[in-house]
């Protein structure tokens, strides 16, 4: 923050108490990249495929390449908000979303500290902007919403097109009682960055000052011609008072127009006009020139970025192989960290914290616990009360581990509970209705 300059900063740190946030409880770790990791180790289970991460080509019926795009299985979308907006409100939003179209909801965030700075007060009617100390700030409310956009069921991604897409812009303007905007369908137009969103009104800007230019200058050609005929009327006038000497007080009466009269007027707006295209072409050259520096600038940055960008893919991929190679290197040495690094996911998905799953693994101690775990592969928690934990190896494999709960393993206890709430929903169904006949 030291090194950026103060007009430029967003931010305001008084306002980020306002600030606030939700993790979606039932997915475990709230860390995106475990979760995008359990998303394709499932992939893998359901559809016994890895998990296309990367676009791909391939060739059509028709001969023609088609660029098949990859999974995007964790996607984030910006919703624009009122300062009254609750995390209720964007919650009730994702939950929709979910019923409708099976998107989950894993993170909200509310922003409510950013927007820019203006220059001087507001327009009376910006009903928005407020004073922070002697500066005025026109704020930019937005939340951030983090989807899981994989059905797990099937391990296929949700399949969502643009009218699901403009429905579910309706759905919040309705909930958060936003005014939506118009889509490309009806206005015919792309959306636009910033900087090509600031050019574009500039340009408009410059049209405007065009057509005023014009206006000035169709006045200005109206003034002159009748500055023209004025002064043809004035030679006329003079002639006829050569001719005749009964002309002489209308020659008089015209010299007194030429010096003070109607044609001074005239003459007087005219050069008012001038003056004023003038200045509106100066206006213009130079709104041009700041145009064209502001699109300079702007392809400097993105090259700047762009650069900047690709060296650090570059550095990272450097350090993915590094650390991919050092990895192969200790699970050869340790034939059983592989197991190891199995069970600390395990641990984590089940619900134990980093203490529980270090006595497990660590120190290879028995736990006993109360209270509720999750199975991932049946997505729901089961209640446990005073069960005893403990990693074991595998009774017929020796370079494997295995979690059981009362030496019993995980994965068939977890059977065991689903199997005894379906036999408890079978007798609920089987038994008899209460007669409601006779008596006799």
């Amino acid at each position: 923050m030291r090194n950026i300059g103060e007009s430029r900063i967003y931010i305001v740190p008084e306002l980020s108490t306002d600030n606030e946030r939700w993790i979606n409880p039932d997915f475990g770790s709230p860390d995106l990249q475990t979760h995008y990791d359990h998303i394709k180790q499932m992939v893998k289970e359901k559809t016994g495929r890895a998990m296309q991460e990367k676009e791909r080509e391939r060739k059509g019926k028709n001969g023609k390449i088609i660029k098949v795009a990859g999974c995007s299985p964790i996607r984030e979308g910006v919703l624009l908000i009122k300062p009254d907006t609750t995390l209720a409100d964007v919650k009730k939003f994702g939950e929709e979303c979910q019923r409708r179209w099976g998107i989950t909801p894993l993170q909200i965030f509310l922003h409510k500290d950013e927007g820019h700075w203006l220059n001087g007060k507001p327009d009376a009617e910006d009903k928005e902007s407020f004073q922070v100390g002697e500066r005025w700030f026109k704020p930019n409310y937005h939340a951030h919403i983090v989807f899981d956009w994989m059905n797990h069921d099937t391990g296929k991604s949700q399949k969502l097109n643009d009218d699901n897409m403009m429905e579910m812009q309706t759905l919040a303007s309705d909930i958060l009682s936003m005014q939506r905007g118009q889509s490309k369908a009806e206005t015919g137009k792309e959306h636009l960055e910033r900087n090509d969103f600031i050019i574009e009104k500039q340009k408009a800007e410059l049209q405007r000052i065009d057509e005023t230019k014009r206006h000035k200058e169709q006045q200005v050609s109206l003034a002159e011609q009748e500055l023209r005929q004025v002064k043809s009327e004035i030679r006329t006038d003079k002639l006829k008072s050569v001719a005749t000497d009964a002309a002489t007080a209308i020659a008089s009466g015209v010299g007194s127009l030429f010096g003070s009269g109607k044609l001074k007027e005239l003459e007087r707006t005219n050069e008012n006009l001038h003056q004023e295209i003038a200045e509106r072409n100066k206006g213009i050259d130079t709104l041009k020139i700041q145009m064209q520096e502001m699109q300079e600038r702007h392809d400097k940055q993105i090259r700047n970025l762009q650069g900047i960008h690709n060296q650090e893919l570059e550095a990272k991929d450097r350090e993915i192989s590094r650390l991919n190679t050092l990895l192969e290197k200790a699970f050869k040495w340790f034939p059983m960290l592989r197991e190891m690094l199995r069970m600390e996911q395990l641990c984590a998905v089940i619900g134990f914290t980093k203490d529980m799953i270090d006595c497990l693994l660590t120190k290879k101690e028995a736990i006993r616990c109360n209270g509720k775990i999750y199975s991932e592969e049946h997505r729901r928690r089961f209640e446990i009360k005073n069960d005893i934990f403990k990693v074991e190896k595998h009774p017929t494999d020796d370079s494997k581990l295995v979690l059981t709960i009362n030496r019993q393993p995980i994965s068939e206890w977890f059977k065991e509970q689903v199997e005894k709430l379906r036999q408890g929903l079978r007798n609920t169904a089987e038994e008899p209705r209460k007669s409601k006949g006779f008596r006799m």
